[in-house]
């Protein structure tokens, strides 16, 4: 009976120490800027959801592409039918590992490195992403900058247009995490 028992307590240990290295957020914000000598674009995209596991030093993001919003509402319609096609590629994402283990017992902020998979527009590519993550407290903070070369993931821009977008996007992440 005292086996059971420690085996249960253990298990119930190891569950709880799990959860506690869950991160979760569900409002994260990717936003994107293309530059170009006639117009810029600019989207934001504020329902982001992010997961951390600090336990096996995971992170994953996903977004839905048409939860991304322009000023100008011509440009929303033709990002999501004529660039990203997102009733065929409604969802973008990110799952990847931390390169090096990362402590989230102290407070500071922290250079760090994942080794992933970036999907969107049906098109998976290995990516390594960098970024910071800032530790204060029961927050945890995760910003990155990263530039998609449109051609790697086949996102075609017809000729008429070719000179209005730029041909690698600048994506920035910010993430406010809180346990899970």
């Amino acid at each position: 009976m005292k086996k059971v028992f420690l085996i249960a307590t253990l298990n119930f240990v190891a569950a709880v120490t799990f959860a506690q290295n869950q991160w979760i957020c569900r409002k994260g914000e990717t936003s994107f800027f293309s530059e170009t000598p006639l117009e810029n674009i600019a989207a934001v995209n504020k329902n982001v959801i992010s997961l951390i596991d600090f336990t096996k030093g995971e992170i994953a993001v996903k977004m839905t592409m048409t939860d991304f919003k322009f000023q100008n509402h011509l440009m929303e319609e033709h990002f999501n039918e004529n660039y990203m096609e997102s009733e065929k590629y409604p969802t973008g994402s990110f799952s990847g590992k931390f390169q090096e283990p990362v402590d989230i017992s102290k407070n500071g902020t922290y250079d760090i490195f994942a080794k992933g998979q970036l999907t969107m527009h049906g098109v998976q590519k290995e990516r390594i992403m960098k970024g910071k993550l800032i530790v204060n407290n029961n927050e945890i903070t995760l910003i990155s900058d990263f530039d998609v070369a449109l051609k790697d993931y086949k996102i075609e821009v017809p000729t008429l247009v070719i000179t209005k977008i730029a041909e690698v996007i600048s994506v920035k992440d910010r993430f406010v995490f809180s346990k899970k």
